[in-house]
């Protein structure tokens, strides 16, 4: 599974603000998101449903459009987040192959875009927080203690401590808050 081409047709991915007198924003039919809410929503939500990637479309009515794109600049920020999202996986040595969707251990049983769940059961658990708040992960199947730790897909960088270290499993755990900024995003590391 990858996500492919952005909707709607006419904005796609939004350039940065500021590229060629542009706000970062895109408003299809009066509904205005902007690059943040790409990061959140198709690159971060396609990788913690299990994919394997995201293909970026540039819509045909913004700067620099899929019909006329001659720099691939004028999406520097979002390049940056595919670079930062990349990053993560490698240096936290993530074995995502080895990992499956789990979003009803967040309570996320609709499997909306509220907050996502990437499992290896028993052993690593990923909590992404699109729009930051407190995590609280099911863990009543499973024995032992985990560290919890914290990941900006923001700017990236090491990992973080927020105001919960470590759970201990065997119930519903809760999982902290963030270190800083918690209405922005936040992937949260919970591992044995």
């Amino acid at each position: 599974m990858v996500n492919d081409e952005q909707n709607p047709a006419s904005d796609g991915v939004p350039a940065d603000p500021g590229y060629k007198g542009n706000d970062g924003t895109a408003t299809p039919a009066g509904k205005k998101y902007t690059m943040h809410d790409v990061r959140k929503l198709c690159l971060w939500g396609t990788i913690m449903a299990g994919g394997a990637g995201v293909e970026y479309y540039f819509g045909y009515k913004l700067p620099e459009n899929d019909l006329i794109c001659e720099d691939f600049r004028s999406r520097d920020m979002s390049w940056d987040y595919c670079r930062i999202a990349i990053a993560f996986f490698q240096t936290k040595k993530i074995p995502f192959w080895e990992m499956t969707n789990a979003d009803a251990l967040v309570g996320n049983d609709k499997f909306d875009n509220s907050k996502y769940c990437l499992a290896k059961r028993g052993e690593m658990y990923l909590v992404y927080l699109p729009n930051g708040d407190t995590g609280e992960l099911d863990l009543s199947g499973v024995n032992g203690s985990f560290n919890v730790k914290w990941f900006n897909p923001r700017s990236g960088g090491e990992l973080a401590t927020g105001s919960t270290t470590s759970v201990t499993a065997g119930s519903h755990v809760k999982l902290g808050t963030p270190p800083s900024d918690p209405n922005e995003d936040w992937l949260l590391i919970i591992r044995r």
